[in-house]
């Protein structure tokens, strides 16, 4: 089902841009796509080391085009631009300087129209990719922060874990952003999302600032977007155990079934997948980001070349707009959509 999604993105040409442009993995996954005819790459990095990196390796990036940031003919407008976006917070001194690193650059490219979509990461932290976007590209509107979410996979089953990456002790209003925006993120890879709103407390059992916080959450979440599923404050283990969810939980929607988890800060989502992935025997999709006007994603310093190929796939697609359909072309579109995702995370995980 990728065949499908490659098309789409046939139909619909776009332009990925790799901060990392000489790195063996990035330059593998840019001559597959484009021999292939799928996206358009913008490459970053000095020209000779690229195309020589390239050679040495054995790749065909002829299709590619190779920007240096530090040689852009088209700098001038990217330093007023960014300049205003900065709103005196930055110098043109201090833009320049920014501009001349490939993840502000590459980021810019996708402000000013060059690109739709940017993957960094493969040598670059999270920080070094988030924080440009976030000062450049901003998010949504109706959004405060950018979040994330893991995606985690065993055999067929599938959960969702957020924030484990992104904001350290969000508000309760964070809290808010982070669940909605996980259970849209779940829906793109094909679940029905079940969100739980982890507490060390059920429903008033405990007492303390972030259960009082939880709480607070949940109800707004449940009058922002009274059709998702959601209960909390809830224990883990109400969450998903039936049997202790008849106890801790009667009569809830979501409790011994959930899917979705959003934990109360860092500390306990970043642990918490990490003890599902290592104990749990599930694999570790992400930080899949949410909430920026673009797709921006970010890489695994560890990642494959086929991690970077369809992230990059999933990321340009992501880009897409959605167009209106009848309702009946627009069901068969979206079970297709999901289909497609499911794919593309099995074929990450080497299924």
């Amino acid at each position: 089902m990728l065949s499908g999604m490659i098309n789409t993105l046939k139909k619909n040409e776009r332009t990925i841009v790799f901060t990392e442009g000489s790195d063996k993995r990035i330059l593998e996954a840019a001559s597959k796509l484009t021999q292939n005819g799928i996206l358009k790459v913008i490459l970053l990095g000095n020209i000779d080391e690229v195309n020589g990196a390239a050679k040495g390796f054995g790749f065909d990036i002829s299709k590619c085009q190779i920007i240096d940031p530090e040689k852009y003919d088209e700098i001038d407008p990217m330093v007023q631009e960014m300049i205003t976006l900065r709103k005196g917070k930055m110098s043109e001194e201090q833009v320049r300087a920014a501009l001349a690193k490939s993840n502000y650059f590459g980021t810019m490219l996708v402000k000013m129209g060059k690109a739709d979509c940017l993957l960094g990461g493969a040598t670059y932290s999270t920080a070094d990719t988030v924080r440009p976007a976030l000062q450049l590209i901003k998010t949504k509107p109706g959004n405060k922060i950018v979040s994330s979410v893991f995606i985690l996979v065993r055999g067929d089953e599938k959960i969702a874990m957020g924030d484990c990456a992104i904001n350290i002790d969000p508000t309760e209003d964070d809290l808010v952003e982070i669940a909605i925006e996980s259970a849209n993120t779940a829906k793109i890879f094909g679940m029905d999302p079940k969100v739980a709103m982890l507490s060390y407390s059920t429903l008033g059992s405990g007492k303390g600032p972030s259960v009082t916080k939880v709480a607070n959450a949940t109800k707004k979440i449940k009058e922002i977007a009274p059709d998702l599923a959601v209960e909390g404050e809830i224990q883990f283990d109400a969450s998903v155990t039936p049997e202790v969810a008849q106890i801790k939980c009667p009569g809830s929607p979501v409790a011994g079934q959930a899917n979705t988890f959003i934990f109360p800060d860092i500390n306990a989502g970043n642990i918490g997948y990490k003890i599902a992935s290592r104990l749990g025997g599930y694999k570790a999709v992400g930080p899949v980001l949410q909430g920026l006007n673009a797709p921006i994603n970010d890489l695994s310093r560890g990642c494959t070349m086929e991690e970077v190929y369809d992230m990059s796939i999933v990321t340009a697609a992501l880009s897409c707009p959605l167009e209106p359909a009848e309702p009946a072309k627009e069901e068969i579109d979206v079970a297709q959509l999901e289909d497609i995702v499911r794919a593309v995370v099995d074929k990450v995980l080497g299924k």
